[in-house]
Formats: structure tokens, sequence, C-alpha cells
């Protein structure tokens, strides 16, 4: 007797699939927007903004949690195999990536309303164009992820070693201010701190990249090293 529900459950497979792909797609741009909000607070001296950014974390972590019950669905009702289960595995960690994103980018904003009761130092700026940066490459790996495209993630993970040399640069140049001025230390470790973070998702980006080489390719990309000379400061979001 042929198997009558096959079609149906493939269909339905297919179906939800693509939800979780587009889930995907809304986490990442969330956390994306969250990365780009909190450079333009930190740098208009934005308080109310700075405040959405933090607020709309607790958004994203519910995002967050929908797509960890949508991926339980899957693995228990669909039972996904070889490309449609390492799809799976991979928005697991993607979206665990994307929430980590917003919570840096919700310290950053918290920072930034500290920042704002102080002096403003000349670094900001190069804080703020480490996060467009940064904001750029988590760009790509989303683009990548969603479309399920090697090549570009393979880009994005070759230019993990980028960021980290700009922050490694970026990290000596505060220190410089630091020393040079004794009264800007206690705004310069928020944007050491901030740095750091920004630094960070650029790290998950790349991660993500990864995820989605292993997603398309089923094989592993080698580990990469790291050009970042402060890869041992401590950096989890305040959350």
């Amino acid at each position: 007797m042929p198997n009558l529900t096959q079609p149906h459950t493939t269909k339905a497979l297919d179906r939800e699939l693509g939800d979780l792909l587009k889930a995907i797609a809304r986490i990442g741009g969330m956390a994306e927007s969250q990365i780009d909000d909190a450079a333009r607070a930190m740098l208009e001296r934005d308080d109310r903004l700075a405040a959405e950014v933090i607020k709309r974390d607790q958004e994203i972590d519910r995002m967050e949690a929908e797509i960890q019950q949508k991926t339980l669905h899957l693995l228990a009702l669909r039972a996904p195999v070889a490309d449609d289960l390492r799809l799976v595995v991979s928005a697991i960690s993607a979206a665990s990536g994307f929430e980590r994103v917003a919570d840096y980018a919700a310290n950053a904003a918290k920072r930034s309303m500290v920042l704002n009761t102080m002096p403003q130092v000349p670094a900001i700026r190069a804080v703020v164009r480490l996060m467009h940066m940064v904001k750029r490459q988590l760009h790509a790996a989303i683009t990548a992820f969603v479309e399920g495209d090697a090549q570009q993630a393979v880009a994005v993970w070759e230019h993990d070693d980028e960021i980290d040399a700009i922050y490694s640069s970026l990290f000596r140049e505060i220190l410089t201010y630091m020393m040079e001025d004794p009264r800007q230390i206690s705004a310069c470790t928020h944007l050491l701190f901030i740095a750091k973070n920004v630094e960070r998702v650029g790290d998950h980006s790349t991660n993500i990249a990864e995820l989605t080489y292993f997603m398309v390719t089923g094989q592993q990309l080698r580990d990469r090293p790291k050009a970042d000379v402060t890869a041992a400061l401590p950096v989890e979001p305040e959350n």
C-alpha cells in the first residue's frame, strides 16, 4: 500500500522550514537595527533612542524563544534529515547569536546614556565607525544564512581579521586618550567596554557565517586565528 501521508508531510516540512528562515531573517534584521540605533544614539547623545534600544531587547528575547519552540516542534514532529536537519540545528545557534548581538547593542545603549552625562570624548566617532562596519558584516552574514549562500559566508568569515585589527588599533587609541588626560578615564572606560562588545558582535557574525557554510555544505570551516590583542577582556553583556 503506498504511503499517502508522505507528500503531505514533505509539504508541511518545507512550509515550516520556510517559516523558520523568515523568523531568522526577522530576528537578524532586528539585531542589525539595534546596532545601528545604538550607534546613532551614542553619536547624537540621544537618550530617548538609547532607551528604545534597551526596551526592544526584550522583544528580541521573545523572538529567540519563539524560534527555539519552532525548532523543537520541527525536530519532534517532522524528523528532518540531511540538509533540512542542518538548517534546523543551525537556526537554533543563529537565533541565539542574534539574541546575543542584541544584548551587546542594549549594553552599548546603556553605557551611552552614562557617557551623555560627561564631556564628549573624540574617540566616540571611531567607536561608531567600528559599529557601522560590524553592522555591515552582520547584514552580510544574515543574507548569507537566509539565502544559503556559502560563498558569501566565506567572504564574511575572511573579514573577521580586518575587524579585529581595527578594534585593536581603536583599543590603543582609547588608552592613549586615558593616559594623556586622566579626566577622561571614566568616559574612556565605558568606550573600551562598548568597543569590545562591538568586536564581539563581529565574532558572532563570523560564527553565523560558519554556521551557514556548515548548513549548505555539511563541512566545517577551519578555525580562524584571532588578531585581537584584548581577547582576554571580559565582555559579557550586563543584562
